[in-house]
């Protein structure tokens, strides 16, 4: 299941590094689409250019992120699950913050799943209960508020 850890980065909003923000416009816009495109085609499990709920789902991010098994997400677990990021990015306690409903610095399974419904139903602009490449491509690098 490890092949479903970058499933992270954009379940919790990390979006675009800070060097494709910087960037010319032409050259922010191709790695935009980049970006999108890879962690659609990542996530469409059944290969139908839809994502369903299940496609985007909070079971598979604790799989893979929570090392230690104690059905809790620390930082360290969330930092280490997102990777490399660029010095001026977010840390993952920062991340945390607006889903972390208990204030225990650490993300459980209820409030893992909220925000990830929250950021479905954010980026599912038609309401149509699934997410096709460009409700995706329209998400990337944009942060959902509770």
């Amino acid at each position: 299941m490890t092949c479903r850890l970058p499933l992270t980065v954009l379940l919790l909003g990390v979006g675009l590094s800070g060097s494709v923000l910087c960037a010319p416009l032409d050259t922010a816009n191709a790695a935009k689409d980049d970006f999108a495109r890879t962690r659609f085609e990542f996530l469409d499990a059944n290969r139908d250019g839809v994502l369903s709920k299940y496609e985007y789902d909070s079971d598979v991010v604790f799989e893979t992120a929570d090392r230690n098994r104690d059905q809790l997400l620390s930082a360290d677990e969330l930092q280490a699950a997102i990777g490399p990021q660029p010095a001026d990015a977010p840390t993952a306690p920062e991340r945390m913050i607006a889903v972390d409903l208990d204030r225990d610095g650490q993300l459980d399974d209820a409030e893992l799943r909220r925000a990830l419904e929250m950021r479905f139903s954010w980026l599912d602009r038609n309401a149509d209960g699934g997410l096709d490449f460009d409700e995706m491509k329209a998400g990337v690098g944009a942060r959902v508020r509770p």
